[in-house]
């Protein structure tokens, strides 16, 4: 299999340019699968933690979200969603005050798109907390962290990862035994970290880190965004796209 694995999104604030950088990835390498590693939308506005107070309320963003997933659904009608503790905000929020998961939307029907007749087209794709194609493990990471986290993650299972959640963190690191080799890729994200929604990063020293990935035949390849001044993805070549 030919898999293009996108970094975290986090909309309604990914970079303007990444749609663009994945869809040129995926036609560069050929492939035939795609998987989002998770956290498609951020849902800030029902945080557990402290709320950016310039950033839009629940209604307008998932509003906003929605406009967004619809471009993201249209260019990549098929594709695989692993689901990042963001995603599932609202079943975790639902829960504190005892409604029970199935008393809520499904995800491609939460976030379809409204037709002329008011009613909802759903997504058509396939949402899981973990896939595996070519003997290789994908999944969000929700509970990981440190300085490799599918590398630690890799080690547990020993089995092939590739993982998202952590922003600052993208790469491939391998390791060998006598009967195999097997990989931990960290995707890295697709984040506007100008963005309010991550004002609370500005002051760390490790920024996010905007690439994503593809994996051909279960052999890794990650790749960074250039979205630096006048490299091809930078913000001011898609003034035109944004909100």
């Amino acid at each position: 299999m030919r898999v293009m694995v996108i970094g975290d999104l986090h909309e309604p604030v990914t970079h303007p340019g990444y749609l663009a950088f994945c869809q040129d990835l995926r036609r560069k390498y050929k492939c035939d699968t795609v998987v989002f590693i998770g956290d498609v939308v951020d849902w800030h506005a029902i945080s557990f933690h402290a709320k950016e107070p310039e950033c839009p309320g629940a209604g307008d963003e998932y509003e906003q979200t929605r406009e967004k997933i619809h471009l993201w659904h249209k260019a990549f009608p098929n594709a695989m969603v692993c689901i990042g503790n963001h995603d599932c905000r609202p079943q975790r929020l639902a829960k504190t005050v005892g409604i029970p998961e199935r008393a809520l939307l499904n995800y491609n029907t939460l976030w379809g798109y409204e037709k002329k007749d008011k009613s909802i087209k759903p997504l058509t794709w396939t949402w899981g907390f973990h896939f595996k194609f070519d003997n290789v493990y994908y999944c969000h990471g929700s509970k990981s962290g440190g300085i490799h986290p599918a590398w630690t993650k890799s080690g547990k299972m020993l089995k092939s990862v590739v993982m998202g959640h952590c922003h600052s963190r993208a790469g491939v690191k391998w390791r060998v035994n006598w009967d195999e080799r097997v990989f931990a890729m960290d995707v890295g994200c697709g984040i506007d970290m100008d963005a309010f929604q991550f004002v609370y990063g500005r002051e760390m020293d490790d920024k996010p880190i905007l690439s994503a990935a593809v994996v051909l035949d279960g052999e890794p390849i990650h790749v960074m965004m250039p979205m630096g001044r006048g490299e091809p993805y930078h913000k001011s070549n898609f003034s035109s796209k944004k909100g």
